[in-house]
């Protein structure tokens, strides 16, 4: 199985590449970060949410291999309720057809505060 290569505190890591995963990730000031990956929506989510309680979750939108707009939508809105959310993982190939409209629009009505970014773009929470 091939393995993503990636560097973290310097470090230059390999992570394998096989089943969808997502990781929790807390900083050294307690501040956490629910990386989803390449995910669909699933009940555990909620386990998940409760338990680790994630300041910041980045959350896939962009459909095939990951929750569409909508999915996401009723994930964030229901089962995860977070404070911040960056989306992620759309319009980056032909077959990731969800947009940040579709998932703006599905969010609408929720306090939830939807953080998009841009490449190279830097945010503070």
């Amino acid at each position: 199985m091939p393995a993503k290569r990636r560097i973290a505190a310097g470090k230059n890591e390999a992570h394998p590449a096989g089943e969808a995963m997502g990781y929790i990730i807390q900083l050294e000031n307690g501040f956490k970060i629910w990386h989803m990956g390449d995910t669909g929506l699933f009940p555990d989510m909620q386990f998940i949410s409760e338990h680790y309680k994630p300041d910041l979750v980045l959350i896939p939108i962009g459909g095939n291999f990951t929750m569409d707009p909508e999915d996401a939508a009723f994930a964030a809105k229901t089962w995860i309720n977070p404070k911040n959310i960056i989306p992620i993982h759309y319009n980056s190939n032909p077959i990731a057809k969800g947009t940040l409209a579709e998932f703006q629009a599905a969010m609408q009505g929720s306090s939830i505060k939807v953080t998009p970014m841009t490449e190279g773009q830097t945010v503070e929470f």
